[in-house]
């Protein structure tokens, strides 16, 4: 039985930090039914696609069931009540106050379903001078400060991580806040309303290092570089591998790993804060060292010697990595007239977990009947809500 089997989840959120939460949740054994538009979520067309199925929107959306509602629709919104009143946990990343607008206010929730964990992503919060503003990665990722951590090399100037890292790590903050959620409401037999915000999530991300300068407020000590100001991978005779020694034995094993055991030695690099404090000058002993070698056999010798070392894989060698085909973190599914897709498993397991078990995304409006049957809809009124415009049943690409 996987953990959280028997739990409902109602998911009207869409693109990526809402979807990749209740993807994790039903991976876990959740049942997430995904409210989407007539037009279907945005992340159906971000990347490569087959038909109504992108990449993205195979990875964030797998193992739900998909409804089509007009919400602008009474009718449409009289099934999402309905929905509601059967759900154990809901989660929005509509922009602030459009839950209120649409008729679903927190006094609403409260009152269908008074046992309800609510979880409301935004990207700056629900007020403050940038909350009605449109919002998307790069500009948390700008205005968090992680575009000042990650410096272009030779400009130093402001840069942007080339992934939707902020969109990922709040749909990881989420997913743990609707567990929570749902820890605290079986604690008090209440519901409760979560706030998430993608800023809040970025500045709690990067504030233990890429803001360690602004930790203390009395009497600062020496500010120190930033980190990753030099950490980037070396370049080796035919390819590049990542290294990363902050202890004294690791630095010890680098040095003579490299054939420059006398490194070790220099005072200037006799703690890990002086070797942060110098980091240019490791950088101009090791590269030229690092040029001569083979990439697989310096990564076995570092390795063996006890140096934190991983080869650079191009995204066609993570998929024969030996690690992580050892660890199944890659998986197939069969998405039936698509054919197969690979997505990566949940990073949490448990007890008799098997990633054989996941479902595929759905297909927009698939599971439309489905649902509406379940809340014990006939097929006059089914075909009453398609005939309004309300809902939606899957059609063919």
């Amino acid at each position: 039985m996987k953990p959280l089997e028997g739990i409902r989840i109602l998911d009207l959120s869409a693109v990526i930090s809402g979807p990749f939460s209740t993807a994790l949740l039903a991976d876990q054994g959740a049942r997430v039914t995904k409210v989407e538009t007539p037009g279907g979520d945005l992340a159906r067309r971000i990347g490569p696609a087959k038909q109504d199925l992108s990449a993205t929107f195979v990875s964030c959306n797998r193992g739900k069931r998909s409804i089509v509602l007009d919400l602008k629709k009474e009718a449409a919104r009289e099934v999402l009540r309905d929905l509601i009143r059967q759900s154990d946990a809901l989660v929005e990343n509509f922009r602030p106050g459009a839950m209120q607008r649409l008729g679903f206010g927190q006094d609403v929730l409260d009152a269908l379903n008074p046992n309800l964990v609510t979880v409301s992503i935004t990207g700056f919060g629900q007020d403050g001078p940038y909350a009605e503003g449109r919002v998307y990665d790069a500009v948390i990722q700008a205005v968090s400060g992680m575009c000042a951590s990650h410096r272009e090399r030779g400009t130093n100037e402001p840069g942007l991580t080339a992934t939707l890292v902020v969109d990922k790590l709040t749909g990881l903050t989420a997913s743990q806040a609707i567990t929570a959620g749902l820890l605290a409401r079986m604690r008090t037999g209440k519901g409760l309303r979560v706030e998430v915000s993608m800023l809040d999530a970025a500045l709690s991300f990067q504030w233990l290092d890429g803001m360690y300068n602004h930790s203390f407020m009395d009497d600062p000590p020496d500010p120190m570089p930033r980190v990753g100001a030099t950490t980037r991978p070396y370049k080796t005779r035919n390819g590049y591998v990542a290294i990363m020694s902050p202890q004294q034995d690791e630095f010890v094993a680098m040095c003579k790993g490299f054939g420059a055991p006398e490194v070790a030695n220099d005072p200037r690099f006799a703690t890990q804060q002086s070797r942060g404090r110098h980091g240019p000058q490791i950088r101009e002993i090791f590269e030229p060292l690092a040029a001569q070698q083979d990439t697989d056999e310096c990564v076995a010798r570092m390795r063996a010697a006890g140096t934190p070392i991983g080869k650079v894989n191009e995204h066609d060698d993570v998929l024969v990595d030996p690690q992580v085909v050892h660890n199944g973190s890659i998986i197939a599914l069969d998405h039936g007239e698509i054919g197969r897709v690979r997505v990566a498993r949940g990073a949490a397991r448990f007890p008799g977990d098997s990633p054989l078990q996941l479902s595929p995304a759905p297909r927009l409006g698939e599971h439309t009947r489905e649902v509406l049957e379940e809340l014990g809809y006939d097929e006059a009124r089914i075909q009453a809500l398609v005939k309004a415009g309300a809902a939606q049943l899957r059609t063919e690409a």
